[in-house]
């Protein structure tokens, strides 16, 4: 099974004034005051770093539960009154397959994230290790996703961030709940409409890239995206120079190329169609993909396709470029 891997929330920008369902909770009521932190929390291990934030997996003393304990750096009153604001909105984030945000503590210097612990490894990873894989498994993965990125569109927030290294596995048990993780990106829609150009290359939707006006159909263009490498084992858009490949993503142009896609089914690939809509407009949005017969009804086929996408896999995904989020390329 794949080694323990930890992915953090990381704070989601938003504005206040779009919330509805979660603006009611004072700030005074969540965060818990701390002169030293480790009375509370075994410090066990560094699981990750950043320039101003460590992760660490941590031991509550009381309970003896084991979580993720993201440990953010003070910088300056603005920064910091937005920082909690945004942390706000993630402790109301509550999901089967979102990763928990499940306390917050702050001292005179830090703010802490207490996190659920996740487990289970990268999707990727585990899809390697199987042995035997096929389209219903890709669909079972993509229902969960579906399901969590559908909660978050109906309280208002975009991930804009989608891809597999963010899709993790809760525990190592073979039959573990898929997770979306790392928030970095994500935000509150306001007025449904968003203009940041952000995201993963190879994963971001057309409109993002021909810097217009945008909504929270760039998630669902993003599965789109995860549903055909999952289905095949390399990426439906890619070129060796960025600036080519956003060409291609933005002419929305893709093949299902033989022998790779000759065993998958028409359903699949009529699926990922209707997410791979150069128009948003006429894009599926999380609701009408749940309804899709490869997602809710039994034309997923169960013929073994473990073979040709894992070597693809393996192939394709050791390359950092499609790893690399591109949040400052317009800023």
């Amino acid at each position: 099974m794949p080694s323990a891997k930890l992915t953090a929330f990381s704070p989601v920008e938003f504005t206040v004034s779009t919330i509805d369902k979660m603006e009611e909770e004072n700030a005074c009521f969540w965060k818990k005051q701390t002169n030293n932190i480790r009375e509370t929390f075994v410090f066990m291990e560094v699981l990750g770093s950043g320039a101003f934030s460590e992760v660490f997996l941590v031991k509550h003393r009381a309970t003896g539960h084991h979580y993720a304990l993201k440990c953010i750096k003070k910088v300056n009153s603005a920064r910091d009154r937005s920082l909690e604001n945004e942390i706000a909105v993630l402790k109301k984030i509550k999901h089967d397959n979102i990763v928990t945000l499940e306390d917050i503590y702050e001292s005179s210097s830090h703010f802490y994230l207490v996190m659920q612990l996740v487990s289970g490894g990268e999707l990727f990873d585990r899809i390697l290790e199987r042995g035997v894989y096929t389209e219903k498994d890709a669909s079972t993965v993509i229902r969960q996703v579906l399901s969590a990125v559908k909660y978050l569109h109906d309280n208002g927030i975009v991930h804009r961030d989608l891809k597999p290294e963010n899709l993790l596995y809760l525990t190592p048990d073979e039959n573990a709940k898929i997770m979306i993780t790392d928030f970095g990106l994500s935000k509150m829609e306001e007025s449904g409409i968003m203009s940041t150009a952000c995201g993963t290359p190879g994963y971001v939707a057309p409109e993002v890239l021909a810097q217009k006006p945008y909504s929270k159909a760039v998630d669902c263009w993003s599965i789109g995206v995860i549903t055909y490498i999952l289905l095949c084992g390399y990426p439906p858009f890619y070129e060796e120079t960025e600036s080519k490949l956003f060409e291609k993503i933005k002419d929305g142009s893709y093949e299902f190329e033989s022998p790779f896609w000759d065993d998958i089914s028409k359903s699949a690939k009529d699926f990922i169609g209707g997410l791979l809509e150069k128009d948003p407009k006429k894009r599926y949005n999380c609701e009408s993909a749940l309804k899709h017969p490869w997602i809710a009804g039994n034309t997923a086929l169960h013929r073994d396709i473990y073979r040709s996408v894992s070597m693809q896999i393996q192939k394709n995904f050791a390359k950092s470029k499609w790893r690399v989020s591109y949040t400052s390329l317009y800023y």
